[in-house]
């Protein structure tokens, strides 16, 4: 049912004209799968959050390894061709992706943030990331913005686990929720 796999990994080692010490490290997996769902109103859907599972325990330990440092920071999300509805991103990605997303991080307390749209191939996917166990950890609030030329295809989902080593390079909002 995998039909493509990309990886995509960034260094940024300056923002806002300030050059830092340490870059932060991002990282994502993209994996384009058929849509098994295509061209058709399905009410059971489980069978996409164990296709979900399964992606997250075969991609996620080599994601975590690309990062090159420990996660601090995770996302996820789907981009669904045109002939597959939004619930087909989100069974994807909501019920079973997220444990072992967190097992390859070492844990994870914080919800996994996600985005999910339909979208022609070569559409951009806004993947947020929040702090895996912090979810008020402003400085980790962010997005990485992903897109493959030629996928979705109308049959297909491109679903993305994205991981961080640290939050945004220069950060100056707070420190968390206000009281």
């Amino acid at each position: 049912m995998l039909r493509k796999l990309v990886f995509v990994t960034e260094e940024i080692t300056a923002e806002a004209k300030q050059e830092h010490n340490r870059a932060v490290r991002r990282a994502a997996a993209l994996a384009i799968i058929a849509n098994p769902f295509s061209g058709q109103s399905v009410e059971d859907l489980s069978r996409l959050f164990d296709i979900g599972a399964d992606l997250g325990r075969d991609i996620m330990p080599r994601l975590a390894e690309m990062l090159g440092r420990p996660a601090i920071a995770y996302g996820k999300g789907a981009l669904v061709g045109l002939n597959g509805d939004l619930e087909h991103g989100a069974a994807l990605i909501h019920p079973k992706l997220g444990q072992p997303m967190r097992a390859a991080v070492g844990g994870g307390e914080a919800i996994i943030p996600s985005n999910c749209k339909v979208a022609p191939a070569g559409a951009t996917l806004d993947v947020p990331l929040g702090h895996k166990d912090n979810v008020w950890s402003f400085d980790h609030l962010e997005t990485l913005t992903v897109s493959v030329p030629d996928a979705p295809r109308p049959d297909e989902i491109l679903i993305v686990m994205a991981l961080s080593d640290s939050g945004r390079p220069w950060p100056r909002v707070g420190k968390g929720r206000a009281a």
